[in-house]
């Protein structure tokens, strides 16, 4: 490692070269290939995917419903909404909306085939379009928004391929800012401030140029490169820090800026490479999961992650070495002169705050474990599902929308359910039209109707319309009892087949599909912590309460997802609208995500405390020391991963927004109360059995250095340690 910090201060315009002809490359091929991104979900080998498969065998259509068509509703009051009036009206408006790009049909409510689309009852109307890819949806809202305008009418026109604008300012601009404040604040250098944004940058830009040209290669979400910037200007921001953070303490003890950046490489560089590597293992450990969008989504993150720590390496280096002593403050620079070094020592809030953990474990402990248990109560009570339109900001035009169809026509309207049986015999077919009428009957539906399928007789559909929302849990409940009470009745005695499909269908599937599989993925990431923190550190004990205690940072960052999204606590604050289940996919990515962090501060926090135990066997003063000095930059990286992760809570995007406030929280509880609380105050009380390892073990574990030579000590051994003040 302190190879490579040489060669790349050496040659640090090549290195900056190379980076500039990997982002030339890439931008390149994106301008050409530009993406592929799909946001198709799927739950492979569920009842909702084999109804869409059946459709699809008889030529009915393999697509959901929704796809390719667009509403535009209207209501009006103290008029009748069939009054020739309100018909000249609306034609003249639909004539219009006929001659936009894209637009390929337009069925009125007016006409004998749309009658279905009126409600005298209510006063409301909509009329169906057939709607093309790249069609000009926003003329379709700007000509209906006039109409909105017009005396008498209240109308909203959305559609499968409308699109919604989530405004505000960049939320990737507010978080490097707020970085950048901390960053100045921690190392009274404007230079050395810069340099993790600039390198944190560097990775995230690269990561999402290679993302946009992988869509072409595996599926990924549009949303990959939102999460990747997410993930990627966090830990990349932290990751330059503690190495800048290492190479400016090399320099203050008068090392030149070429061997201080080696030190910082061999130490800190190397612990950002294992931290590093526990995200990426993290996040591709997702791919057991065998769920497609989910699968790409965790490749794409961990591109970005791998090439954040490969900038932290290698381009940052050779920023050090354009900086040269500039990184040091110039108090710091003044006080330096190039024939003797500063000495630093012991002391500040984080040398008190270790010696009152040391001196009282048992009270920092319970109270940590109190703070995080309760922090973690509301993932009792998480519910998973797709977030609709109800749920909306009530400014928004999705809101309006569904407002409006929900009044003329019912909760339901958004959430049909396709039931697809396949009837090969006079039997089956006599019992499936017995179901239907069964149907009308089951509580939580609205209405039941029977769908064209084409020519082969063999396949029979029903729309079932429930009476509540897509996100509604009534409807889910519906769709558990349409599979498990209803349906097998009718087929009992029969070679009748029937199967639950359609969009509500299949997020209902997703949901249960993630849920049954997060235990699994809990079991499996908190074995690897555990057995990466052994290959680390060659203990046992504090690996076991390393991985029990990431368990229980990813129970507070469920607890703050659910609390602030599904009860509705911030999401009306953030401007995602009211309470709403929470997205199935942020779960699970939040989960390997947070594992992946909280391994980090563990890693550069037992790392150092470890560091000082190999050489003393002092365990005590080991851990003060470990906190004296790691303290202030794991509470500064902290800090500024919460910042960063928490301006995406802004974005008015529902599931980024829960992904980014559910990491934020995490991260601020996992820093501060766990690293600096619980997992110290705990290390004191089993005393040096920490670092325990069963001979056995010993010889057959690979030797590992994450804390790399001992190139210089930063505090003296013989140094008093600071104690408390009351």
């Amino acid at each position: 490692m302190s190879a490579l910090a040489r060669w790349s201060v050496r040659h640090r315009f090549v290195v900056v070269g190379i980076w500039l002809l990997l982002f030339a490359g890439a931008g390149v091929g994106v301008l050409t290939a530009g993406n592929a991104f799909t946001d198709e979900t799927s739950a492979p080998g569920t009842e909702s995917s084999t109804a869409y498969a059946l459709l699809a065998d008889a030529g009915a259509g393999a697509t959901k419903a929704s796809a390719g068509t667009a509403k535009i509703v209207w209501h009006v009051e103290d008029v009748p909404i069939d009054d020739p009036w309100v018909v000249q009206q609306v034609d003249t408006l639909l004539a219009e909306v006929a001659e936009v790009d894209g637009i390929e049909s337009v069925l009125s409510p007016y006409d004998d085939a749309g009658a279905a689309q009126l409600s005298t009852e209510t006063g409301t109307a909509y009329a169906t379009l057939g709607v093309a890819d790249g069609a000009d949806t926003a003329a379709v809202t700007e000509l209906v928004d006039t109409f909105d305008e017009s005396a008498g009418f209240d109308a909203a026109a959305w559609g499968s391929q409308f699109h919604q604008s989530f405004g505000g300012a960049p939320v990737e601009l507010i978080g490097v800012v707020a970085a950048l404040l901390v960053l100045l604040l921690v190392f009274r250098s404007a230079w050395a401030a810069v340099l993790p944004i600039a390198t944190g940058v560097a990775g995230v830009a690269l990561s999402a140029l290679v993302v946009m040209l992988g869509s072409h290669v595996i599926d990924l979400s549009s949303q990959t490169t939102s999460m990747g910037s997410l993930i990627g200007l966090g830990v990349g921001i932290d990751y330059a820090l503690f190495i800048v953070n290492r190479h400016r303490k090399a320099l203050l003890r008068g090392k030149s800026v070429e061997a201080a950046a080696a030190e910082a490489i061999s130490t800190s560089g190397r612990a950002v490479i294992f931290a590093g590597g526990t995200v990426i293992v993290a996040l591709l450990g997702l791919l057991v999961l065998q769920v497609g969008i989910l699968s790409g989504m965790a490749v794409g993150a961990a591109i970005t992650v791998a090439l954040t720590v490969a900038s932290a390496v290698t381009l940052l280096p050779a920023f050090l070495g354009f900086m040269g002593h500039r990184v040091l403050s110039r108090k710091q620079r003044r006080a330096l002169p190039m024939d003797s070094a500063v000495t630093e020592t012991a002391g500040g809030v984080f040398a008190r705050w270790a010696a009152t953990v040391g001196r009282r474990p048992v009270a920092a402990a319970v109270t940590a474990g109190i703070v995080m248990l309760t922090l973690a109560v509301p993932a009792l009570s998480i519910r998973l599902g797709s977030a609709d339109a109800s749920s909306d900001p009530v400014s928004s035009a999705t809101n309006r929308f569904h407002v409006l169809m929900a009044d003329g026509f019912g909760e339901g309207f958004d959430s049909p359910l396709l039931l697809v049986a396949q009837t090969p015999d006079d039997a089956a077919r006599t019992s499936f039209d017995k179901l239907a009428s069964e149907i009308t009957d089951t509580p939580g539906v609205a209405s039941v109707a029977a769908a064209p399928t084409g020519p082969d007789q063999q396949i029979a559909v029903l729309t079932v319309t429930p009476t509540t929302t897509a996100q509604d849990e009534g409807t889910a409940r519906l769709v558990d009892t349409l599979r498990s009470d209803v349906i097998p009745d009718a087929e009992s005695g029969t070679r009748l087949q029937v199967y639950v499909g359609g969009t509500t269908a299949s997020n209902v599937d997703f949901a249960q599909l993630l849920t049954s599989k997060l235990p699994l993925y809990l079991a499996i990431i908190a074995t690897l912590g555990f057995l990466l923190l052994v290959l680390a550190f060659r203990s046992i004990v504090v690996p076991l309460v390393g991985a029990l205690s990431n368990l229980l940072t990813m129970a507070v960052s469920l607890g703050a997802v659910t609390a602030a999204f599904q009860w509705g606590w911030l999401s009306g604050l953030l401007g995602v609208g009211g309470a709403a289940p929470i997205e199935p996919l942020v779960p699970v990515v939040v989960v390997g995500i947070v594992f992946g962090l909280s391994m980090d501060y563990q890693v550069f926090l037992v790392s150092r405390i470890h560091e000082e135990w190999s050489l003393t066997r002092d365990n005590h003063r080991a851990i003060q020391i470990g906190m004296s000095e790691t303290g202030h930059v794991i509470a500064a990286a902290a800090t500024i991963m919460f910042l960063v992760f928490a301006s995406f809570g802004t974005i008015g995007f529902r599931i980024i927004a829960e992904m980014g406030i559910g990491m934020a929280v995490a991260i601020l509880a996992d820093a501060f109360i766990v690293r600096l609380g619980l997992m110290p105050a705990l290390m004191h009380l089993i005393g040096p059995r920490n670092w325990w390892f069963p001979r056995w073990a010993d010889r057959i574990t690979p030797q590992v250095s994450i804390e790399g030579e001992h190139l210089s000590r930063t505090v003296d051994a013989t140094q008093p340690l600071a104690t408390s003040t009351r």
